[in-house]
């Protein structure tokens, strides 16, 4: 078992995917590493639409949300998902101001599964919402987050390993550094 440090380190979104199907089982483990997450209220907003390459007309849906500038790359890939965060809590009905948070770390939770089990995810903001909602039917009460392109690394790239230093990204008790 990698450590997670290792698993952090490998994580990177690829553009180039094998020509190798995931099953239903990988699936199911990213999904049950995502419905693991911790959330406001142990709410879990997040919600999951996919397809496999294996079932052509949910693809094509999906497929025909996403930007043409990320189809021409995430065609290959075998999974196809959209996140989805619910608007409102369940047990009444206010609204959960952290429900695109939590879906967010349920999220980075299906990455590192996926990571550990040698599968690559790209997560895409280039997708049209408005058209995920009404080709997908989803209801008013869920916001469409991102599109996100799962399967085998495919030809090898250069993740690119440009971040900001620790520095830019964490202030000690206030915010002078952000500006």
């Amino acid at each position: 078992m990698k450590s997670i440090d290792t698993l952090i380190e490998q994580r990177f979104s690829p553009k180039h995917f094998a020509d190798r199907a995931v099953s239903e089982e990988q699936l199911h483990q990213l999904f049950e590493a995502a419905r693991r997450a911790p959330s406001s209220f142990n709410e879990q907003p997040w919600r999951f639409i996919y397809a496999t390459q294996e079932h052509p007309e949910a693809y094509q849906k999906l497929l025909s949300c996403i930007s043409e500038h990320n189809q021409q790359w995430a065609k290959s890939a075998p999974v196809l998902m959209l996140s989805l965060a619910k608007k409102h809590f369940s047990r009444n009905e206010k609204p959960n101001r952290h429900a695109w948070h939590d879906t967010g770390t349920a999220i980075g939770f299906l990455l590192l599964k996926a990571t550990e089990m040698d599968l690559y995810a790209h997560q895409m903001a280039g997708f049209n919402p408005e058209k995920a909602r009404e080709v997908l039917g989803i209801p008013n009460e869920y916001d469409p987050v991102a599109m996100m392109a799962v399967g085998y690394l495919g030809e090898e790239e250069n993740p690119n390993k440009l971040r900001k230093p620790v520095n830019e990204i964490a202030f000690t008790g206030n915010s002078h550094g952000l500006l």
